[in-house]
């Protein structure tokens, strides 16, 4: 028999905002929008698709244990999102919470043509070039239910630009010059989508089916372990009895829920529903509120160590360890959040915002005596990579320490005791064998059973008794979590594998960056401008995953052919890949929070491109500044660990001006001769080439050069840093004297 537990308070002494029945249903819409419209089943289809679903997670995690073919992994991963795809995300929502004879019927089709693909070995792949009859019919007949199954969970968008990538394969030798090829059969296209690892079964089904569900399982393990809720008590308890304490205490929790979560809309309604009436008491209208919330929630996609799915997919399209993608995100991140806090601060002084109390004394020794460990899942996965763990393992082996940890406190339990035992061994030998440290070999052979056999057992016993064992059913429910929260992402990344897989067969990268460069005339400003618009165009109709995909394979090779290095240039894309959060009409992220203050969404929405855009010039530093690799912690040609110092400070500096530009408010109020003074003391330090392009020509100034003088101190610093902090210092004058 297990103990119950009791769940923990909204932030001590602070009653979450209530939601009125329009506000939680229009939430539920848009959170729906980003994970599916589920369908509602109870009773014994219920409990099937339940088992289903953690029978998903836990081959998954085996896989990240052991070594599972990709030949078996990505079919079998395909194969299963699908099934479930069908029997949980009706037709049209007017055949919702019932599954129908249809679904069923595609449901067994998808596991059918999963099944053709494991029966053919490991050699099916072989044949792509002359496939059987029966091959591509079957090929087709999956990249139909492919198709619908991503229909079913995402919407059309994504369905239609995979149908238009797969008739320009098609037909594309009837189109003019520079977008003609030569054209393929049919039976060719779909050999080379079907039965190959270039198409579907390629890259973003392998990252999918490893880092991305694994880390959907880690996120679902914290959240029934009640971090979640730590992070944002802690933050309020840290910031309370400050200036502006609930201003500072939803950017701090943002960054620490939204770092293990990895989702903007999950981040934003978790904060805003617990902060809106702080906000709303220190000042902050509707609008405002939403726009802050939104932009905090936006921060989780970018936040180490989790960001969003996306970054997953650069580590791989760039062959490059996912440890190096999260240290090339820990300074735009800094930078992230520090724009939000400037922002927030001014907020202070335009709103008079006092140290509220937020919590009683003493709080927040309480919560971290009692809950520390959950800072653990904070930095659980980098130590494991540091120790030389890969990616997947080290997200597997924090999944189940966070598991193991859970049971310090029966209100965080999600498994018993006597299963924490076991896993906890486990972790011990493989870290002491990574080590060489000497153990039985004996034991190292069978840790798989102190893992998955008590893992197994928990899952029967929270199946077959969740009323008497509910710690063991939070477990079940945490695996299920991880197995549904996966799916629309999981079938956009087998979508997407048909546009990656048309790409590299008919050439339209190559043809695709002639196009740019040619419209930009060779110039690289223009062509990352250029990029940065086709991205946030893109963005406007597909979430950030899809978005990311399709604009990687298509325009990141015109900025690497002018010399921009590659994982600038798809850190570039993936930046802007995140503004379709905050952008119409897939503007989730503020329309939920609109939901929750009852404000305006499209006015909230431009509230949290205030917040945000400050810090969404910083790609163009990754691009067009000699120094801008350091941003990403790469050490620039030419130089060493000062020029990172710099460029950190040099563009911190810049995003705090163009903060105060953005608010129109320094020390007061500005005047719009000080705003425009500091937009151009911002500008000249965040993105020079801009204003380089007006200043030479006409005073012959080349504002990127550095400045001689300083060069033999073993200082790189150009005018455009010299400029900006004098036109900062003007402003700034200009308001003292005001003030005198």
């Amino acid at each position: 028999m297990e103990a119950s537990t009791s769940k923990g308070d909204a932030v001590p002494g602070q009653a979450p905002a209530e939601l009125t029945q329009d506000a939680r249903e229009r939430l539920e819409q848009l959170l729906e929008a980003e994970e599916g419209a589920f369908n509602r089943l109870s009773g014994w289809i219920g409990v099937a698709i339940t088992a289903f679903a953690v029978a998903v997670s836990l081959f998954h995690l085996y896989a990240a244990f052991d070594v599972v073919p990709a030949h078996v992994l990505r079919p079998s991963h395909v194969g299963m999102v699908l099934v479930l795809c069908f029997l949980l995300f009706p037709m049209a929502k007017r055949f919702r919470d019932r599954i129908r004879w249809w679904d069923y019927l595609l449901a067994a089709g998808a596991a059918g043509t999963m099944l053709y693909v494991l029966s053919q070995g490991a050699d099916f792949g072989d044949r792509a070039t002359a496939p059987l009859r029966v091959d591509w019919l079957v090929g087709l007949a999956f990249i139909v239910l492919l198709l619908e199954g991503t229909r079913r969970a995402t919407g059309w968008i994504m369905p239609g630009v995979a149908i238009a990538f797969l008739l320009y394969a098609l037909f594309g030798n009837h189109l003019p010059h520079p977008w003609t090829h030569r054209g393929y059969p049919p039976e060719d296209l779909v050999a080379h989508l079907y039965m190959t690892l270039e198409g579907i079964f390629g890259t973003t089904v392998d990252v999918a089916s490893s880092l991305i569900i694994l880390f959907t399982v880690f996120g679902a393990v914290l959240a029934q372990s009640g971090a979640g809720r730590f992070f944002i008590d802690f933050s309020f308890a840290a910031m309370g009895g400050r200036r502006n304490a609930a201003g500072r205490a939803v950017v701090l929790s943002s960054f620490l829920l939204g770092g293990p979560s990895g989702s903007g809309v999950a981040t934003t309604v978790t904060i805003g529903t617990v902060a809106y009436p702080l906000l709303e008491k220190a000042g902050y209208d509707k609008n405002a509120a939403g726009g802050l919330f939104a932009a905090g929630g936006l921060g989780a996609i970018i936040s180490p160590p989790v960001l969003g799915a996306a970054a997953f997919l650069i580590a791989e399209f760039l062959k490059i360890s996912y440890f190096d993608v999260i240290v090339m995100a820990v300074l735009p991140t800094l930078l992230y959040y520090f724009a939000i806090f400037v922002m927030v601060e001014i907020d202070a002084r335009k709103l008079g915002g006092a140290g509220e109390v937020l919590v009683a004394k003493g709080e927040l020794w309480r919560l971290t005596k009692s809950y520390w460990f959950h800072f653990g899942s904070l930095i659980s996965i980098i130590v494991f990579m540091l120790l030389g763990f890969s990616p997947v393992l080290a997200v597997f082996w924090a999944t189940i320490l966070a598991i193991a940890m859970s049971v310090l406190r029966s209100d965080t339990a999600i498994v018993p005791w006597w299963v924490a035992v076991p896993l906890l061994v486990a972790a011990a030998l493989t870290i002491s064998e990574l080590l060489r440290w000497p153990i039985s070999p004996a034991l190292s052979a069978y840790s798989w059973a102190l893992i998955f056999l008590p893992i197994l057992a928990v899952v029967v016993l929270g199946m077959a008794a969740p009323q008497r064992a509910p710690v063991s059913r939070r477990f079940v429910t945490a695996l299920k979590d991880g197995t549904t929260g996966v799916l629309n992402v999981a079938a956009t990344c087998a979508t997407a594998g048909i546009i990656v897989g048309v790409t590299t067969l008919t050439g339209l990268a190559q043809r695709f960056a002639d196009i740019i460069i040619g419209y930009a005339q060779g110039s690289l400003l223009l062509t990352a401008v250029f990029t940065a618009a086709i991205v946030w165009i893109v963005g406007l109709a597909v979430p950030v995953t899809a978005s990311y995909i399709m604009c990687a394979v298509i325009a990141a090779p015109a900025m690497i052919r002018l010399g921009v290095p590659d994982f600038a240039a798809h850190m570039f894309i993936f930046y802007y890949a995140v503004l379709s959060e905050v952008s119409p009409p897939t503007a989730l992220s503020p329309f939920a929070a609109a939901a929750i203050t009852g404000g305006n969404p499209y006015i909230t929405t431009l509230q949290s491109w205030k917040y945000t855009m400050p810090a969404f010039l910083v790609p163009f530093v990754f691009v067009l500044d000699p120094q801008g690799i350091g941003l990403l912690l790469k050490v620039p040609p030419s130089g060493g660990w000062p020029d990172i110092v710099e460029i950190f400070i040099e563009t911190g500096a810049g995003i705090a001006m163009l903060a105060f530009a953005a608010q129109g408010w320094f020390l007061q109020r500005s005047t719009w001769v000080e705003t425009a003074l500091f937009t151009v003391g911002g500008l000249f330090l965040v993105f020079p080439a801009i204003l380089g392009v007006i200043l030479k020509p006409l005073l012959g100034i080349d504002v990127g050069a550095f400045v001689p003088g300083l060069s033999g101190l073993g200082l790189r610093v150009g005018y455009n840093v010299l400029l900006g902090l004098a036109v900062f210092v003007a402003a700034a004058a200009m308001q003292r004297m005001r003030t005198a």
